[in-house]
């Protein structure tokens, strides 16, 4: 019995390494400026959790075969721990995450903390079951106020959003359930939510934030690479959950200026 526990456990930890070794379960491309860094941050940890994976499984299997009961095993014997031992893998896993939490968090802060670029494009993220909007501010560079008790979320565009008509900064606001954005430029991202928590994930972007109801939180990154990308919701918000997704565009300048300039002239 303790053969096949062995041989159990083995064959589960090396079949599952097998997949993340071959990068079977990976994310995409990455297409931002940050890809590269949160890469190496991801495959790094990875790796130091893997070597650790695979090592407790190796010894867990050999104590099982080691250790079985068999008519020649040794009388059981109990131990009430080993405080040195215990206190050496506390502070060594202790180094271990602090210390990858340190290396991760200066891109994680730059990202929500640092002043974005000055000609950052602002877009504003909403999120409501179940769907996202995007809200431009047109040239004006200034978003309209919004109302809860203007919500609509049935009907869909401004209404949806609650954008307050009435305001001058409304007459080109531009909104939308496609997000538009321009290559190699910093984009400003404001994240709300009209009712439960959503989670805005846009793998390729290697983007991924809570929108929170009564919380405008802002973010900034750069597109690096044309093409579309999905966007996700990671956070069950609802029976509707899995129709939470989105598309990301990210064009040229040229073309960025051209599908603004379109939504504009249709709101003349």
């Amino acid at each position: 019995m303790g053969l096949a526990l062995l041989g159990l456990i083995w064959l589960i930890t090396f079949v599952s390494t097998y997949f993340f070794v071959a990068k079977t379960w990976w994310l995409p491309p990455g297409a931002a400026e940050a890809a590269g860094f949160i890469d190496h941050q991801f495959a790094l940890t990875f790796v130091l959790m893997g070597i650790i994976f695979v090592a407790a499984q190796l010894s867990l299997g050999y104590f099982a075969w080691r250790y079985r009961e068999h008519a020649s095993a040794a009388p059981a014997q109990y131990s009430h721990g080993n405080g040195r031992l215990e206190i050496v893998w506390t502070v060594l896993t202790a180094i271990l995450f602090i210390g990858l939490n340190l290396m991760g968090s200066r891109v994680w802060a730059s990202q929500r903390f640092d002043p974005p670029a000055a000609d950052a494009v602002k877009v504003e993220v909403t999120g409501m079951q179940f769907a996202w909007y995007f809200r431009y501010p047109g040239p004006d560079g200034h978003f309209a106020p919004t109302s809860v008790k203007l919500m609509d979320p049935s009907a869909g565009g401004e209404a949806a959003l609650g954008i307050v008509t009435s305001d001058p900064d409304a007459k080109d606001d531009i909104v939308t359930g496609t997000m538009y954005l321009p290559v190699d430029r910093e984009i400003d991202v404001s994240l709300r939510s009209v009712d439960v928590i959503h989670s805005f994930f846009v793998p390729s972007l290697r983007f991924k934030q809570d929108t929170v109801p009564g919380l405008n939180i802002h973010m900034h990154f750069r597109p690096t690479v044309i093409g579309e990308y999905e966007i996700a919701c990671a956070e069950l918000c609802g029976l509707g959950h899995y129709k939470m997704h989105g598309m990301v565009h990210v064009v040229s300048q040229e073309d960025f200026d051209k599908w603004l300039a379109a939504r504009e002239a249709e709101k003349q």
